[in-house]
């Protein structure tokens, strides 16, 4: 998309309130699988915790990119499910994906043996 100068498709009135559900409500509905690529279990947990940080800044630095060659609110790129996003719409989801998935930690946490023990000792 980038080297074309952004997303020419429209989003249909399902990905319209499906992005409105997501980005502003934090809404995630159940039964959507994620890609192949991105499921749990392809890449060992210590090697996740180690890159997030340098993967979070190379995406960073790639939505910059974007925005600098197609501006802010211009739609850039496709989502596979919920069609053309803005640059400031892809940060926004990038957010709520990530809490997300950081509720779906502490719920693991949580449901772990020993997670009461461990609570009483965090800060």
């Amino acid at each position: 998309m980038l080297a074309s100068g952004g997303s020419r498709k429209r989003q249909s009135w399902k990905q319209r309130a499906a992005t409105f559900l997501v980005l502003e409500f934090g809404y995630f509905p159940n039964g959507i699988q994620a890609p192949a690529f991105s499921r749990p279990g392809r890449m060992p947990l210590e090697k996740i915790v180690s890159e997030i940080g340098m993967k979070l800044a190379e995406m960073d630095a790639v939505l910059a990119e974007c925005a600098s060659k197609v501006g802010l609110n211009a739609k850039a790129m496709d989502h596979p499910l919920m069609g053309p996003f803005s640059i400031v719409q892809w940060r926004k989801f990038h957010l709520r994906h990530g809490l997300h998935h950081l509720k779906q930690i502490e719920r693991l946490k949580r449901s772990m043996p020993g997670a009461a023990r461990a609570d009483n000792h965090s800060l």
